[in-house]
């Protein structure tokens, strides 16, 4: 996996397909590994995609901290630099929904079209997980039981539907455990999305812009993606139902075929 020199840190990166740039943005306590194979081979017959791990996390350098949200967009836009991709498409997930929103707002020129999935954006309706949730995955992760973190982050991210077929769990956890996710990062993390405010600014976003959000989301309820598209002028909305925050996991088809309709569709 190769790396660059991002500035404030390195990034392990992975380039693969056919077509214009997309970056793909991970979450909290993600790396690359994250989006799975099913998404990204649907997306990588119409698109040159870019993935790679955020600061501190999987393959990449360590992180100085504290960083915020507008730092991980930083870097997001020093990848671009590095691998000289003047534009793409940017599709950005939970934190890096986040991520996204500050890259659209502080490097609109460098953003052919936005996709922001299972999102947040502040503001005086912003709901982050609820505090039963918080409580169960606090405990699950101060246990320091592996198995406990990772039953408690299925429960949390997949929808009951998806979670029925049991074997599906062996593949979660195989994703969630072959790189590196340093405790001392994720908390940085967290505490970087509970700062995170772009409510008021939103307005100034001018990019054909997607916001996905299933409505079974546990993690940041669906009513946060319906705030996001109601403030970036233009911007369409699409609700999978009975789906979780990990949507692209559950529904990696019908995920993919949203991005790339929107990616390629007649300016």
């Amino acid at each position: 996996m190769p790396s660059v020199d991002a500035g404030e840190t390195e990034l392990h990166y992975l380039r693969a397909g056919e077509g214009e740039p997309m970056l793909l943005i991970q979450g909290m306590s993600a790396t690359h590994l994250a989006w799975g194979r099913p998404f990204l081979s649907e997306l990588e017959g119409s698109f040159e995609c870019v993935v790679f791990d955020n600061r501190g996390m999987g393959l990449s350098g360590r992180a100085e901290l504290p960083f915020t949200i507008a730092d991980m967009a930083g870097d997001a836009a020093a990848l671009l630099d590095a691998l000289e991709i003047e534009t793409a498409h940017v599709v950005g997930i939970s934190m890096g929904g986040m991520i996204a929103q500050e890259l659209a707002l502080a490097h609109p020129e460098r953003i052919r079209t936005l996709t922001i999935g299972a999102s947040y954006c502040g503001g005086p309706d912003g709901e982050l997980m609820a505090p039963e949730d918080l409580r169960m995955l606090g405990a699950a992760y101060a246990s320091g039981e592996p198995e406990r973190v990772f039953r408690a982050m299925w429960e949390i991210n997949l929808s009951p539907a998806f979670r029925a077929e049991e074997s599906r769990f062996r593949d979660f956890v195989e994703m969630g455990s072959q790189l590196p996710a340093p405790q001392p990062v994720v908390l940085q993390q967290m505490r970087a999305c509970g700062a995170h405010d772009t409510h008021e600014r939103l307005a100034g976003i001018d990019l054909p812009t997607l916001v996905i959000h299933g409505d079974a989301d546990r993690l940041l309820g669906h009513g946060n993606g319906r705030e996001i598209a109601a403030a970036i002028p233009g911007a369409r909305f699409e609700t999978l139902a009975g789906v979780g925050h990990m949507f692209w996991w559950e529904q990696p088809q019908r995920s993919a075929e949203l991005i790339r309709d929107q990616a390629l569709a007649p300016v």
